[in-house]
């Protein structure tokens, strides 16, 4: 793998460790990894304050300019995309943002639609990691201190947020096994296995 880009994308669950797993491939593979650091960068790229930035950051949009900008097939900008709402334009800010990254360097990207902002790249390898909803809970609860019936409620409303903004946003289904390259459970394979088994796939991808 030495000699070829590697990108993965990891979409989660909320609770699944998702983003455990991807700063542990990451720091496995000696490249760089994005997940809030991103919001940063998508702030200096686009001159928004970094506080607008996050208050959008993977929050569903409501507005009815829905249909405008949206052709069928995925996100068509008009040219004019100041005139867009709010939320859009950051949306499209992390959208450049992304694409400016991998240009530059190997990474590990988590959430943000990366893998829809990047599925023509032909480095990409896109992953959506799961858990039993039992693990879920008690990781968000010793995580946060929240009770077991406040971590599932949080969980509820974190992944109802994740999913109205991905399939908003983008032309395919979060968490659909269809929509990316490796679906893995990491109630099955443990925090630091799931991220060995990426690794893994991306050993068997380089080899064909």
């Amino acid at each position: 793998m030495k000699n070829r880009r590697i990108i993965v994308t990891i979409g989660r669950q909320t609770g699944s460790g998702g983003r455990k797993i991807g700063r542990i491939l990451a720091e496995s593979l000696g490249i760089e990894f994005y997940d809030k650091e991103l919001l940063d960068l998508a702030a200096k790229e686009s001159g928004f304050a970094a506080e607008v930035i996050e208050k959008h950051d993977e929050k569903p949009t409501h507005s009815f300019l829905y249909s405008l900008v949206m052709d069928g097939y995925g996100l068509s900008f008009p040219a004019g995309f100041g005139e867009l709402p709010l939320d859009h334009q950051v949306f499209l800010a992390e959208f450049n943002t992304i694409r400016k990254i991998v240009r530059e360097s190997s990474c590990v990207i988590v959430g943000r639609c990366a893998d829809y902002a990047l599925e023509e790249d032909p480095d990409l390898l896109s992953v959506f990691i799961y858990a039993k909803e039992e693990d879920k809970i008690a990781r968000i609860m010793q995580e946060t201190g929240f009770s077991e019936t406040k971590s599932r409620e949080l969980i509820m409303k974190k992944d109802r947020m994740r999913s109205n903004y991905y399939n908003y946003f983008s032309s395919k289904k979060w968490g659909a096994s269809n929509t990316y390259h490796l679906c893995l459970n990491s109630s099955v394979f443990g925090i630091e296995g799931t991220a060995e088994m990426i690794r893994k796939a991306l050993e068997v991808r380089a080899a064909k």
